[in-house]
């Protein structure tokens, strides 16, 4: 005997409602809360794949209704999520706080701050999410709505908010993220050629030569950048921190020594002279301590300051579309370039400072220390000429 389908019964006024949205594929639940004092229908809703789902979330709804009663009327997404972004951040990297604050700033505020933040509803969220579904990647966009749904619980618990309808609402696939790619040996050449003299060559050089993180590059200190050779280690650099909070390097297996071919020694003997020179124009004292990299002021660089710098150098190397690339970019490029010239992938993976076979971690573990060469070598037949560049010292200032 066949049972019967469920009668669908009208919800009588003030009831909870339950209903299929062919359009978003999903069970609909709504509150019914009469009028607000501007005649809009007050009908907060939940959506959910199944109806216990939203049967389930509708008494969550009702339960912090109930609680909530006391939320100012005045209150703007814009307020919620500033507040979040000024005080919800303790402790976070500064990078990090970099990116909220642009996420927030580009894609939450313009669309949804002047919204009263009690009145925000699920099909808002729908309706913002898809929107920006269509010109963010999809991990930027769960970003975004981590971002509104950490602002809103922030509010709730200073007793600003009512509910967090950002829980309510499904995250969308974004558009696909943009692909790293990779120099070729002729765009290479023309990078390095790029703003000779200058800081940002250096530092390009420096990440497309060695296959130095962007955040290892802008803290490093002269201390930890080696131009004589010692005993049996070459010219290098020791990649022993970065932007990161407490200054640790993105993995222990980051924390590496890694030789200089020849030109990238030559360049940063140039680039210490010149950071010498202008530190005794100024009439301060030189110490190995100070950045490698620093602002005009002495400070560490921002990733905009560098990023910005960066495609001024790739337009001046004739690059149609400098935008389109970025500093993080050069290490990709280290990788591919040695990956051609048939360097073993698990030594890219020692270079890099990335978890390879448990063979390469072995190795690793043996060598916090010593000098890894065989990038350099590679560079040196890749980019560099026939001729050994002197040892010598880097003369020191005064």
């Amino acid at each position: 005997m066949t049972e019967a389908p469920e009668r669908r019964t009208r919800a009588g006024h003030g009831d909870d409602s339950i209903y299929w949205d062919k359009s978003k594929n999903r069970y609909i639940g709504a509150v019914s809360l009469g009028y607000t004092p501007t005649g809009k229908r007050n009908r907060p809703k939940v959506s959910g794949k199944t109806k216990a789902e939203v049967r389930q979330k509708l008494r969550e709804l009702r339960k912090e209704l109930a609680n909530g009663a006391k939320a100012p009327t005045n209150y703007t997404v814009a307020q919620a999520v500033t507040d979040w972004l000024a005080q919800g951040l303790k402790g976070r990297e500064v990078t990090s706080i970099d990116t909220y604050k642009s996420l927030a700033e580009n894609h939450i505020i313009p669309q949804l701050g002047k919204g009263k933040l009690r009145e925000l509803e699920a099909d808002d969220l729908d309706e913002w999410l898809e929107a920006e579904a269509e010109v963010l990647a999809t991990q930027s966009l769960k970003m975004v709505h981590s971002i509104l749904r950490r602002s809103i619980s922030h509010a709730q618990r200073r007793g600003r908010a009512v509910r967090n309808v950002a829980e309510l609402v499904e995250v969308p696939d974004g558009r696909p993220g943009r692909p790293s790619k990779s120099l070729s040996l002729e765009q290479g050449e023309a990078v390095l050629r790029g703003k000779e003299g200058s800081w940002i060559h250096a530092y390009v050089v420096l990440s497309l030569l060695v296959g130095v993180r962007p955040e290892e590059a802008r803290p490093l200190t002269w201390s930890h950048v080696h131009l004589a050779r010692s005993g049996k280690d070459k010219p290098h650099v020791a990649v022993w921190r970065s932007v990161r909070r407490h200054g640790d390097t993105k993995t222990r297996r980051s924390r590496r020594s890694l030789a200089m071919p020849r030109q990238a020694v030559a360049v940063m003997r140039a680039h210490k002279r010149r950071e010498q020179a202008a530190c005794l124009a100024a009439g301060e004292e030189w110490t190995e301590e100070r950045l490698v990299f620093p602002t005009g002021t002495g400070e560490l660089r921002s990733a905009l300051n560098v990023r910005r710098n960066f495609r001024t150098l790739l337009k001046e190397a004739g690059f149609d579309n400098p935008k389109e690339w970025t500093p993080r970019e050069l290490r990709t490029s280290f990788v591919s370039v040695l990956s051609d010239y048939g360097i073993p992938i698990e030594v890219i993976a020692r270079l890099v400072g990335h978890n390879g076979s448990g063979t390469t971690e072995r190795v690793y573990r043996k060598q916090l220390r010593p000098v890894i060469a065989e990038g350099a070598e590679a560079m040196d037949d890749i980019f560099g000429d026939d001729e050994d560049a002197p040892d010598g010292e880097v003369p020191d200032a005064g």
